[in-house]
């Protein structure tokens, strides 16, 4: 041993002989020993074990991140299929189609978290405003032709059930007041039966990143489904 060699104090050295398993599972202090042992080797000589190490710590840390994003994915889609839910059986408590348009306005955007909601429905008849003006700020009359226009955002193409977008304002004709601070809008075409003209729920958020394009829509095409079939009820 040369006289430089640093000798360990006693305790501390018993200690790690007692625990051995203790420095093998503590990623730092191996990764101080891999390096004092190259240094120790000089700077010509490979060490194809500490290479092989490194590679090894790099892999685990990859694997390490994909089971964080894994496991916090699932806690997501668990916890937004409850709040799916909560939003259904909620949606499913009114007795009248008022009461129906306040659960709108009041606990279901609470539930789903939401800052605006509303429910557009297309019409022929004149007096279709004034309609809904009776029904209150949630519920919007539109000429046919509308929805698909603002579903698609004036691009054309087929036509989704669920769209989500980030936009720098809501349309006013949809939002009123509350325009302004949407930053993002999920919108979800309804089929209300045959012969009858189509209808539109859209959800607006003040966060940008609560509906982008990138989410998954699989929630709120169920969510859709259910909420056009409250719907023909009321229509019937």
């Amino acid at each position: 041993m040369s006289s430089n060699s640093v000798k360990l104090d006693t305790p501390l050295r018993d200690a790690i002989l007692a625990k051995p398993d203790a420095i093998l599972d503590d990623q730092a202090l191996m990764n101080a020993l891999v390096s004092a042992n190259e240094r120790a080797m000089g700077s010509n000589i490979v060490d194809l074990r500490g290479i092989a190490m490194e590679r090894m710590e790099a892999r685990l840390d990859r694997l390490e991140d994909t089971h964080r994003s894994v496991i916090a994915a699932a806690y997501e889609n668990l916890a937004g299929t409850n709040q799916i839910h909560r939003a259904i059986l909620r949606l499913l408590d009114p007795t009248d189609f008022e009461s129906f348009l306040q659960v709108l306005s009041g606990d279901l955007a609470e539930i789903m978290r939401i800052d605006a909601i509303t429910l557009v429905l297309e019409t022929v008849q004149d007096d279709g405003g004034s309609a809904a003006a009776r029904m209150g700020e949630m519920l919007k009359v539109v000429a046919p032709g509308y929805i698909d226009s603002f579903a698609a955002n004036g691009r054309g193409g087929p036509a989704r059930q669920v769209t989500l977008r980030q936009v720098q304002g809501g349309n006013p004709q949809i939002f009123g007041d509350k325009a302004e601070w949407v930053r993002s809008e999920a919108c979800l075409r309804l089929d209300l039966g045959a012969g009858r003209l189509p209808g539109l729920l859209v959800l607006g958020s003040e966060d940008p990143h609560q509906f982008t394009p990138q989410h998954g829509t699989d929630l709120l095409t169920f969510f859709a489904g259910v909420f056009e079939r409250a719907m023909r009820r009321w229509l019937s």
